[in-house]
């Protein structure tokens, strides 16, 4: 867990350089750089290099994030059916209650298809935050938010794909489907060296799935899902510290340098649509169908949250930022004004959101310690 937090607070610091330097003197050239564009033109990989960092480089991260997942909903605090739908239920309600909100601000208005933004999750950020501030909270929390951040990704890519993807190739889809399976069929043969056989299928899917028009970072999920998982605790101990150094600081970096923009006049419903709906629709939505969630549960199946514990997670889920801004530039294209505003709502709602979760994170976590402390005085 120390090192966790350590990994966030690098995460925190280069996010905070990249704005900074975004928004300085040299800020125009650092962003010609960050949009221009490198790769292989002849087999379609030509990106810019915020999208190499994006698409590629995370995608190492959510490879790390699908192991845990696999080892948790195969022997971890997941394993019991009831015990996984209640990630399942409360991503739900982290995604329909910030676009009813974000819906019910902008109904009769032309900016309606902007209700996708206020849905997404930040994961890398979340995790981030509750390494520093969760502290002595039960580890079922760091789980909780680790399977809800992942649902509410994968329906972010899903939105992406079928409402901001003109055309999806199923072809390449199919090939991604036919990699994962040989895959699935390597495991079991001890005398090849998985490892590499590991790195490849990364890069195969990888590669097919970045080729279909879905999000390829969706490839490190898959990936991580079908490793078994008495394997993936070794792994994520080999990579974790390679994506807590390198690929996670590289990407806050990228990501959040962005140039703030100036607008003049009144915020439009957009911009309070946004940023009420990240901290306000994430917070009612996660909490609400979590509680539910878990005391239908038999009490065997329960995950060892209460709710004040449900409420912070919800808080820190509510860290939008890079989806969000993704979203925000494909939902209004067209309207360069409105996606300054929409930019500015996303980085105050995902603030707003941030500040409460980790405050109250940090509450609950000396909750758990001082009640510790005296059940270990009483024994």
């Amino acid at each position: 867990m120390k090192s966790d937090r350590s990994a966030a607070l690098l995460l925190m610091g280069v996010a905070i350089l990249g704005i900074v330097i975004a928004n300085s003197p040299i800020g125009p050239a650092f962003l010609d750089f960050k949009h221009s564009y490198i790769g292989f033109e002849s087999i379609g990989l030509k990106l810019s290099v915020e999208h190499w960092v994006s698409d590629l480089l995370l995608a190492t991260f959510f490879l790390v994030a699908g192991l845990e997942l696999k080892y948790e909903l195969s022997i971890g605090v997941l394993s019991k059916p009831a015990s996984a739908l209640v990630p399942v239920l409360a991503g739900i309600g982290g995604v329909v209650v910030p676009a009813l909100i974000y819906v019910a601000f902008n109904w009769g208005t032309d900016y309606l298809g902007g209700w996708p933004i206020p849905t997404a999750t930040d994961i890398a950020f979340a995790l981030g935050i509750l390494a520093i501030f969760g502290r002595g909270l039960p580890k079922s929390a760091r789980v909780f938010l680790l399977a809800l951040a992942i649902f509410d990704d994968l329906v972010a890519i899903l939105i992406i794909a079928i409402f901001f993807t003109s055309d999806v190739q199923a072809q390449w889809l199919a090939a991604a489907l036919v990699i994962a399976a040989l895959h699935v069929v390597a495991e079991k043969y001890k005398k090849l060296p998985i490892n590499y056989v590991r790195v490849v299928t990364f890069l195969l899917l990888w590669y097919t799935v970045y080729q279909s028009g879905v999000h390829a970072t969706i490839a490190g999920v898959v990936l991580g899902l079908i490793i078994p998982a008495k394997k993936t605790h070794s792994l994520v101990a080999k990579i974790q510290p390679w994506t807590n150094s390198v690929s996670l600081p590289v990407f806050a970096f990228f990501a959040v340098a962005i140039a703030l923009p100036t607008f003049d006049g009144a915020f439009s419903s957009v911009f309070v649509g946004i940023a009420v709906a990240l901290p306000v629709g994430k917070v009612i939505g996660i909490t609400a169908l979590a509680v539910l969630a878990n005391r239908l549960a038999a009490k065997p199946d329960r995950l060892d949250l209460e709710t004040l514990d449900f409420l912070a997670i919800s808080g820190l889920a509510g860290v939008g930022f890079t989806v969000s801004l993704l979203m925000t530039n494909l939902a209004f294209v067209d309207t360069q004004y409105i996606v300054a505003e929409a930019t500015l709502a996303v980085i105050l709602g995902s603030m707003l959101a941030m500040g409460f979760g980790a405050w109250l994170s940090q509450l609950r976590g000396r909750y758990y310690m001082r009640k510790h402390r005296e059940e270990n005085a009483a024994s």
